[in-house]
C-alpha cells in the first residue's frame, strides 16, 4: 500500500491537442494558437466540456453540496444515448452525486473512454472499490479535500475514508487533482490542502466558493468571503507556493459577471442547463435535453459561451502553474 509521505507518483497524461486548444498535464485546457477566447467561443460548435451527473446519490453529506434533489440513476441505455450526443465534446465529467456509488461505475467509464477526454469527480470512498476499472480511460481523477482531518471532516465527511480512497488511486497509478471549497472557517487549511495536493503528485488545487443552494443555503452568512478575501487568499497561496516549491497548479473560481452560467451541466434526466444562473430557480438555466437532441442544440440556445471559454481557459478566474503558457490566459483573473 502506498504511503501518503512516499507516494507513487503517477505519470501525467499526455497533452490531447483539440485543433488550438490542448489539454495539459495540468488537467485543464490551453490555446496553443493565437486565437482569442473571443474567437474561439464565436466558431465553436459545441462545448469545452460537460458535467454529466450519473447519480444523484451520495454517501456524504457536505455542508456544501447543491445537489439534495434525489432522482432514480440513468440506465446504461439512456447514458449511452446521451454519449452518442455529445459527440465532438472534448471533456465530460462523469459526476454525481457520488458516481463511485453506481456498481456498474467501470460500465459507464468504458462507454465514454476513448470518445471524450473522461474526468471523475468524486469524495473517493470507493477508491479501492473501481480504480482498476479508470486504469487507461480516464485522464485525472479529481479528489474532494478541504483540508486535514477536522476541517474535511466538519465541511464535507470523513477524512480517513478519503485518504483511503486516494491511496487507491495512487496505488493504481491514476492521475489525481484535487477542489476544496472555500469557507472564511477553512481558510486556514488551504495551505495544508495544497501541501497535500503537492505530496501525490496532484495536477492541479482547484479552490471553489459556494453558491447558495442546497445544504449551502444553511451557511452562516459570514462563511462566504467577499471577491476581496478570495483574492488575498490566492495571492497568499500563490507566495506559499513559490516559497516552499508546491508543483500542482493553482485555480480558483469565484462567482462573478464573468463566471455566470459558464457550465453546462447534464442531469440524470438528460436536462442540459447553464451553470450557475444567478436570478434562476436553482440557479439553472434550461437548454434541451440530451436524451432526444444533440449538443449542437444545446450549444446553439446556451448564452454564456463566451464565459464558458474564458473560464475553462483561465482567462475569468485566478490561476497559476503549469496552464500559464499564454499572456492573457493565465495569472490573475481580470475580472
Amino acid at each position: 500500500m502506498t504511503m501518503l509521505g512516499m507516494p507513487a507518483v503517477p505519470a501525467a497524461p499526455t497533452p490531447r491537442s483539440a485543433g488550438p486548444i490542448a489539454f495539459t498535464a495540468g488537467h485543464h485546457f490551453t490555446v496553443t494558437s493565437t486565437a482569442t477566447v473571443d474567437e474561439l467561443a464565436e466558431a465553436a460548435t459545441v462545448p469545452l466540456s460537460v458535467i454529466l451527473q450519473i447519480t444523484k446519490r451520495c454517501n456524504f453529506d457536505c455542508s456544501f453540496c447543491s445537489e439534495t434533489l434525489q432522482l432514480p440513476d440513468p440506465t446504461l441505455a439512456e447514458l449511452d444515448t446521451i454519449r452518442a450526443n455529445l459527440t465532438g465534446t472534448s471533456r465530460v465529467f462523469l459526476s454525481g452525486g457520488e458516481p463511485l456509488l453506481r456498481k456498474d461505475f467501470g460500465d459507464i467509464v468504458g462507454m465514454y473512454a476513448g470518445q471524450f477526454i473522461v474526468g471523475i469527480p468524486t469524495n473517493a470512498t470507493r477508491g479501492l472499490e473501481h480504480a482498476g476499472a479508470m486504469v487507461g480511460k480516464v485522464a485525472f481523477v479529481n479528489v474532494g479535500l478541504e483540508g486535514p482531518r477536522a476541517t474535511t471532516n466538519r465541511v464535507r465527511g470523513d477524512y480517513d475514508q478519503v485518504i483511503a480512497g486516494i491511496r487507491a488511486f495512487l496505488d493504481a497509478g491514476l492521475p489525481l487533482s484535487l477542489s476544496a471549497v472555500v469557507y472564511r472557517s477553512t481558510l486556514h487549511a488551504l495551505p495544508f490542502t495544497y501541501q497535500i495536493a503537492d505530496v501525490i503528485g496532484a495536477g492541479k488545487l482547484k479552490l471553489i466558493l459556494p453558491l447558495r443552494k442546497g445544504n449551502a443555503l444553511d451557511l452562516a452568512e459570514h462563511e462566504f468571503i467577499s471577491l476581496e478575501e478570495a483574492g488575498q487568499t490566492f495571492e497568499r497561496l500563490t507566495e506559499a507556493r513559490a516559497v516552499h516549491d508546491w508543483r500542482p497548479a493553482l485555480r480558483m473560481t469565484t462567482w462573478t459577471e464573468q463566471t455566470e452560467g459558464h457550465m453546462i451541466l447534464v442531469e440524470v434526466t438528460g436536462r442540459a442547463s447553464a451553470w450557475p444562473v444567478y436570478d434562476a430557480p436553482d440557479l439553472l438555466e434550461p437548454l434541451g435535453n440530451l436524451l432526444t437532441e444533440p449538443i449542437t442544440e444545446i450549444w446553439r440556445r446556451y448564452r454564456f459561451k463566451r464565459n464558458h471559454f474564458a473560464k475553462y481557459l483561465g482567462a475569468s478566474i485566478r490561476t497559476v502553474g503549469n496552464a500559464d503558457t499564454r499572456a492573457g490566459l493565465g495569472g490573475h483573473a481580470r475580472a
